[in-house]
């Protein structure tokens, strides 16, 4: 196989670097770079092996195929602020290198099975997120574990460990695959928000360009609050008339969300009139819940994740034959997964089933 230029472009976006730091880095002229990564020129060995050192990457990495690239803006952002072309570089090379990662998984063990409605009927998020929920049996009660539910319903779930909280999650299809990444660095209620607001993005706009679009957006946001704050559950269980600042934090475990995702949606319920929704959120911001969750709850963890690593150490096959596998370094495994890992803990017998010569993970 010969040198291949687009997974160089890969790496160099997956390290954070541009071309002409890159080039630097090299010790190359950013036009012979240019002209290497365009394919107009074939690299010499000496320029490989600059250029291997620089990325410090495997060197096998660079002598494979392409698999398929992800059209321009399938991958759906969230984030709080604009992002750097940087991090979006980062960001899709993580999408990349996450696809390889679960290519190698589903060729070993048998994944669930993608579980999403044939068809977007409706643009409406409260009405979608109520029939998904319909769709996954869930009826109006809390959800206990976002994370364990999108994985039984064929979701992949990475972690998006980067030294930035520019992007807090991001969701694509690849095929007829979702995935979803999430930023490590917020809140446990947080994160379960943001899972909920790409899981819209994943059922609502699967073919619709959402960069930059503020509406479609919102959509997400108001399908994430009634999937997670079902209406029937909200007024069955919440009294209008003794709600404060005490009431919030103690009925917010009931959700799993944060304080101020509480009180935002007793305010979109009428619940809450303007005044007390205003009067509750300066409560609350003096006591440090706009920006973290002073009594929050545990991080949610990945189930498969967790069940597969098991039963593959139980083979003897670690993350790093994994990572020599792929011919990508560890550290690239560690940011995708370990995020979603905890300590052992009881698993659910129907996630995962496998066809692994000897190894085992069976249905009970």
């Amino acid at each position: 196989m010969f040198f291949n230029p687009e997974r160089l472009d890969l790496v160099r976006k997956r390290r954070g670097l541009s071309s002409r730091q890159l080039a630097q880095l090299a010790s190359l002229t950013p036009a012979t770079l240019s002209r290497i990564v365009s394919g107009h020129n074939e690299a010499s060995g000496k320029s490989i092996d600059l250029l291997i050192k620089a990325l410090d990457y495997p060197r096998e990495f660079f002598f494979r195929e392409s698999h398929e690239i992800l059209p321009k803006n399938a991958i759906n952002f969230r984030s709080l602020r604009p992002i750097l072309a940087k991090e979006r570089n980062m960001a899709e090379a993580a999408s990349s290198i996450g696809i390889l990662l679960n290519e190698w998984i589903e060729s070993r063990f048998h994944l669930p099975q993608t579980n999403f409605p044939d068809y977007c009927f409706t643009n409406d998020p409260a009405d979608m997120a109520t029939t998904l929920r319909q769709l996954w049996c869930l009826g109006a009660q809390p959800i206990t574990n976002m994370l364990k539910l999108l994985e039984k319903n064929g979701v992949r779930v990475f972690s998006l460990s980067e030294d930035t909280c520019a992007v807090d999650a991001f969701s694509f299809w690849y095929g007829n695959t979702p995935f979803i990444f999430l930023n490590q660095f917020k809140s446990a209620e947080r994160s379960r928000f943001d899972t909920a607001h790409e899981l819209a993005h994943l059922v609502l706009h699967k073919n619709v360009d959402v960069v930059g679009d503020r509406e479609i957006e919102n959509e997400a946001n108001d399908f994430a609050s009634n999937f997670l704050m079902p209406e029937e559950d909200m007024r069955s269980q919440v009294q209008s008339g003794k709600i404060n600042s005490e009431y919030i934090i103690k009925a917010k475990a009931r959700w799993r969300v944060s304080a101020m995702a509480l009180t935002y949606r007793l305010h979109q319920l009428d619940i809450l009139t303007s005044n007390q929704y205003k009067f509750l959120c300066m409560q609350l911001s003096c006591r440090g819940y706009r920006s973290s969750e002073p009594k929050g709850i545990a991080r949610e963890t990945s189930m498969i994740w967790q069940k597969v690593l098991d039963q593959l150490w139980q083979q003897k096959i670690t993350k790093n034959s994994i990572a020599e596998d792929l011919s990508i370094p560890l550290d690239n495994v560690d940011s995708l997964i370990c995020g979603l890992l905890d300590k052992p803990q009881p698993y659910d017998s129907d996630l995962l089933s496998s066809s692994y010569g000897s190894l085992k993970i069976v249905k009970s």
